[in-house]
């Protein structure tokens, strides 16, 4: 369940000596490249260093997860462009800069325990693992659970993967060092405050579910108050299940 996805450019027909040539237009993006590897550094190189992500442990992972495995094959060569893409059943994988934000602002060391609420293509699920998280994911459809489920495994990364309603969280492996909520919500479940560690990080996209909004990272304090600090502007699907009641 991720960002927003922007509308692809449309296809631009050239006729010549009665032969029809269609170009995609995507920016820099090469529609036939096979080098995924080199995709992978220019997508580094030019969506996250020349912004502001400078954490070299997410540079690294995110030169190295293949996205292009958590995307539908018929658009695997748009998935290392700077944008969101569909994943099938009304939910998206966040643009590669979304998801190296996240991971940054979570700050998410080797060995630390963390909670995805929204595994989607398992991407982000992947991403954080990698970076040495002992992960575990939520994904309330079915059918992208056990996608996403079937991907992470097939690529060995050791994700726990439930296919359940995220509000609740997941009590058996709680307290959580670190959870990351991959769809948009109007307020902070419970459930999962409860389930945050004391000195915990938590962050989410935090506004109208309709329309933008705003990265809010949550930190809990060893006397049970909270920090809140907020960074960009984002759109994301909203989330579902018991949080829309």
């Amino acid at each position: 369940m991720n960002h927003y996805i922007d509308q692809f450019n449309q296809p631009i027909y050239f006729i010549f000596f009665g032969i029809v040539f269609t170009v995609i237009t995507l920016g820099t993006v090469i529609t036939q490249a096979k080098d995924w590897k080199k995709l992978r550094e220019k997508m580094v190189s030019e969506q996250m260093i020349a912004r502001d992500i400078n954490n070299p442990e997410v540079l690294k992972v995110m030169g190295e997860v293949p996205r292009h495995l958590f995307v539908p094959k018929d658009i695997q060569k748009y998935a290392y462009s700077d944008r969101a893409l569909p994943i099938g059943e009304g939910q998206t994988i966040s643009q590669p800069y979304i998801v190296a934000l996240m991971s940054q602002i979570l700050d998410l060391k080797p060995g630390m325990k963390v909670l995805e609420i929204g595994t989607g293509s398992g991407y982000q699920s992947a991403v954080l693992s990698a970076l040495g998280g002992k992960t575990y994911s939520i994904e309330i459809i079915t059918k992208l659970a056990q996608q996403a489920k079937g991907s992470l495994k097939k690529l060995k990364y050791p994700v726990e993967v439930k296919n359940a309603d995220g509000y609740y969280g997941w009590e058996a492996y709680a307290p959580f060092d670190r959870i990351i909520i991959t769809a948009a919500a109007n307020h902070i479940p419970r459930p999962l405050l409860d389930q945050l560690k004391p000195g915990g990080k938590l962050i989410l996209p935090l506004g109208n579910t309709r329309f933008y909004q705003t990265l809010t990272l949550v930190q809990l304090k060893e006397n049970g108050k909270t920090d809140v600090s907020y960074y960009s502007q984002v759109r994301f699907v909203p989330m579902t299940g018991e949080i829309q009641k």
